[in-house]
């Protein structure tokens, strides 16, 4: 069959995903669902795989769906959960808001430092929702404070829910994390340093706004690229956002401190005594994730030993699918969790109860995310995704890496999440590196990268942030502000990922 007849048969699940997400509105759940009956129909039709083999490809994507995705989702945002429970979110909030009353240096502890905090721990919307309230009740302007804080949550969402899109992209594509996530660190690096400037312009709506301020936000983007960085380069992507975050809110504190004492907040005080227990669930996850991490590669070998192997699939380019039960960040997640809950005070039973709670909760997210990960399964192993490759480098050529992260900005733009971004175009990243001889690496880096981009523009990050500051109804104002800067962020990375192409290893 005609190479571009294969090309635009392909498109298809695709296009119908764009389409009935983005234009017919329908619920997420349900158009993945068809979407995913289209792509098998489509694999078995006319790339010939057998029934057998695409059921093979779908219960494999079920299962790494479950494990450890879902699980990792559930985890963070059942962490999230029990604080408000708790009260820890609240005690938390009273510490960040009684640093100063300068709006431009908020923004850097609460949208940026904060919100990405909440990022790497949660993700879903939590990032944007709490910073954005908060910020309205503070008197900033809503239709400001929600722009501001859909673009503070770009580059973290890379690493976000302790790494997730990142460990996800290589699990879909069979690429080392280590590597995978060092590549996105570095595409990153240079718009993680000028996001904070960028966000204090904003809040004062003007250049001259970061006139008293330019040091701070440099150092308050330094701190969270370069550890950011580092952390990924050596430790994997499990904990780059969450390290990177809580080192720009201490760099950031410490300098408004230093600084800008004459704008000191006269709110509530917290002893540190309150302070650690509210924080003892993400401090509880920070330390259980670095024991298990390679830095302690005794416990990460002993924990990584338990685990169930199984073949799933069984056609062409078959590998067993292994089930770590306890070396993965869901499971470290909550236990950390549950012990932090208790050390707050709250029983047993009521934490169990946050938990089943959540799972309720993100029942519409689970049959969604099943349902992604299984077409991109199927497309994979059947060679839909080898054929829209194989057209866009005769197409593009070595000009290829400078729209790749527009792929990954269109793809969260539909889904939402840079984690479903990934799986739907990671593969496809990989195979047009492998045609163009280009580092795969660098190419589903470039993916990530776009996909943080659409993060601002998606209609339910959008959705989110106009509910949060009470603006229901202000949606179109707030996505035209921001397309603006999602056009410059995929410009200046695509420029990135395509001059540093011939840098990055193949």
């Amino acid at each position: 069959m005609n190479s571009y007849v294969l090309f635009f048969t392909a498109l298809i699940p695709i296009v119908w995903l764009m389409v009935s997400l983005g234009v017919l509105k329908l619920p997420s759940h349900l158009t993945c669902a068809i979407t995913l009956f289209i792509t098998i129909l489509l694999a078995v039709l006319v790339w010939k795989m057998p029934f057998t083999q695409a059921m093979g490809a779908t219960f494999e994507g079920f299962a790494l769906a479950i494990w450890p995705i879902i699980i990792v989702i559930i985890a963070a945002v059942f962490t999230y959960n029990l604080s408000i429970y708790t009260g820890s979110m609240e005690v938390i909030v009273k510490i960040m808001t009684g640093i100063t009353t300068d709006k431009r240096i908020l923004v850097l502890i609460l949208a940026w430092g904060f919100g990405g905090f909440l990022e790497a721990t949660a993700g879903f919307g939590t990032a944007v929702a709490i910073p954005a309230s908060i910020m309205a009740s503070l008197g900033f302007n809503p239709v400001v404070a929600a722009i501001i804080c859909l673009i503070a949550n770009t580059t973290p969402t890379a690493f976000g829910a302790i790494g997730l899109p990142v460990t996800t992209l290589a699990q879909v594509t069979g690429l080392n994390p280590i590597t995978l996530g060092y590549a996105v660190s570095v595409q990153l690096a240079g718009l993680i340093i000028i996001a904070p400037l960028v966000l204090v312009m904003l809040t004062g709506r003007s250049i001259k706004a970061a006139k008293g301020v330019v040091l701070i936000s440099l150092a308050s983007g330094l701190s969270f690229a370069i550890p950011q960085v580092l952390i990924a380069r050596y430790m994997g992507p499990a904990l780059p956002a969450l390290l990177g975050s809580i080192i720009c809110i201490i760099v950031t504190i410490v300098m408004a401190k230093l600084f800008y004492k004459e704008t000191a907040s006269e709110s509530e005080h917290v002893s540190l005594k309150e302070g650690l227990i509210a924080w003892m669930p993400f401090i509880l996850i920070l330390l259980f994730v670095l024991l298990t991490s390679s830095l302690f590669p005794g416990i990460e070998k002993s924990i990584s030993s338990i685990k169930t192997v199984l073949t799933i699939y069984t056609g062409p380019g078959a590998k067993p699918y292994s089930f770590l039960w306890i070396a993965n960040p869901g499971t470290m997640i909550i236990l950390a969790t549950f012990l932090g809950g208790l050390i707050q005070g709250a029983k047993f039973k009521q934490i169990l109860k946050v938990l089943l709670n959540t799972c309720k909760q993100m029942t519409v997210s689970i049959i969604t995310i099943l349902a992604i990960v299984a077409l991109a399964k199927v497309m994979s192993y059947s060679g839909m995704i080898a054929s829209i490759a194989v057209v866009i480098v005769a197409v593009t050529g070595s000009f290829y890496p400078i729209i790749a992260p527009v792929m990954g900005a269109l793809a969260t733009f539909v889904t939402g999440s840079d984690t479903s971004a990934n799986i739907l175009f990671g593969p496809l990243q990989v195979q047009v590196a492998n045609n163009l001889h280009m580092s795969p690496y660098w190419l589903a880096a470039a993916n990530t990268g776009g996909a943080t981009a659409g993060k601002m523009i998606s209609p339910q990050s959008i959705a989110v942030a106009a509910a949060a500051t009470g603006i229901v109804g202000s949606e179109g104002k707030i996505l035209k502000a921001t397309l603006k800067f999602c056009l410059a962020y995929v410009l200046i990375l695509g420029l990135i990922v395509y001059f540093g192409a011939q840098l990055f290893g193949t």
